[in-house]
């Protein structure tokens, strides 16, 4: 009787263990094809699709059974021999929603924000890299540089300056002196004392700091602001306050999708000042930047600006995605053609890259539970 019990007892966590890990691995392989597939969508200029899986729901039934049969002793004895039996069944159901709709536009036709660069430079990505997949131009302001440089091979005088103004970014990664910091100054407003009512004091000082000036009979507000993210060679702590203010107003200027550059001389990488914004891209525009790139708007090699230091990676494609080779541990067929990641010794940078691409896309879909979208339920 204890021998079925025991045997229930190691079967279950042992199903439900390889099943967490089966269905992990099944659903970050589709996600990885899913890109790859859509990469060659955009290559082969057909619409993008995508879908997300947004429930597993997995039942298991054991059964265990027990009983004796008489041994095959004829009639020399009345033996018993034990008899254990069992089965294990597995009935998933998955829930596959396509992103359409409003979804879509937020998700994938909206420019990222400027506070996604920044979360992913914390992490440790390489700036050259990140700025490659999500900026679509670079926009200088002052002096000989000003202008606008696009990101688009097509634009082959753009196109250079951007990709030397990323390497120079990179060159100042490397010596650990890039900073990728909100502003933070104090803002003031001098009120009459006679404006401000005693109770209202109190409801003041939750907000704000409070400093009474008898003197002159007014009231001081202050109040520490956190205000937009620029990319420095220098601790925006060491500017006045006043001067942090002036480079937020300036920042603030631009829209929600523009990071601030500003490279100062008499830092790290002050051979070359650099002042103005990165525009980033949508992420529908980061797969067709990758898409076209396989052979309409191919990438070219840029050498670094004489100015910026020796850079350790400077590969020439972003992404390089192999069609109609190999093949690699990463394919998918489409229109004809096979696309896959190809392997690579060294510094892995494509795959690094195409990590990168996942882990955008996973920052831009945080929600599948959609009200309107026709669900696909899949039982199995």
């Amino acid at each position: 009787m204890a021998a079925p019990l025991l045997l229930a007892g190691c079967l279950s966590p042992l199903a439900l263990d390889r099943a967490v890990v089966e269905y992990d691995k099944a659903t970050a392989d589709t996600l990885s094809r899913q890109l790859l597939l859509n990469i060659a969508r955009a290559h082969q200029h057909q619409p993008l699709h995508f879908t997300g899986v947004s429930n597993i729901a997995a039942t298991f039934n054991f059964q265990l059974n027990a009983g004796a049969t008489p041994a095959a002793t004829g009639e020399n004895g009345s033996l018993l021999t034990p008899v254990f039996g069992g089965t294990v069944s597995e009935n998933p159901t998955i829930s596959i929603v396509p992103i359409e709709g409003e979804e879509f536009t937020k998700r994938m036709l909206t420019p990222f924000p400027e506070s996604r660069l920044t979360m992913l430079l914390r992490q440790g990505v390489d700036v050259d890299l990140l700025l490659r997949l999500l900026a679509g131009e670079l926009r200088l302001a002052g002096g000989a540089q000003n202008g606008i440089y696009s990101n688009r091979p097509a634009d082959a005088d753009g196109y250079r300056a951007f990709r030397q103004a990323v390497l120079h970014l990179s060159s100042i990664q490397d010596r650990h002196q890039l900073f990728a910091e909100p502003l933070m100054f104090e803002r003031e407003w001098l009120l009459p004392a006679a404006a401000v009512a005693a109770e209202h004091l109190a409801e003041l000082e939750k907000d704000y700091t409070v400093d009474l000036l008898p003197q002159s009979g007014q009231v001081r507000l202050k109040k520490r602001v956190v205000g937009r993210i620029v990319l420095t060679n220098y601790d925006p702590a060491q500017l006045s306050n006043a001067e942090r203010q002036r480079l937020h107003e300036e920042a603030g200027q631009g829209a929600d999708n523009d990071v601030g550059v500003d490279i100062r001389a008499g830092y790290p990488g002050g051979e070359w000042p650099l002042h103005g914004v990165f525009r980033l891209r949508s992420f529908h525009n980061v797969l067709n930047f990758i898409g076209q790139g396989l052979s309409d708007e191919p990438e070219f090699a840029v050498d670094k600006h004489p100015a910026t230091p020796e850079v350790r990676e400077n590969p020439v494609r972003t992404l390089a995605l192999e069609m109609d080779g190999d093949g690699g541990e990463l394919s998918v067929e489409f229109g004809g053609h096979n696309y896959a990641l190809p392997a690579e010794t060294g510094y892995q940078w494509n795959r690094e890259g195409f990590r990168l691409l996942c882990q955008i896309f996973q920052m831009t879909v945080a929600n599948l539970n959609q009200q309107g979208a026709p669900a696909i339920t899949i039982a199995k």
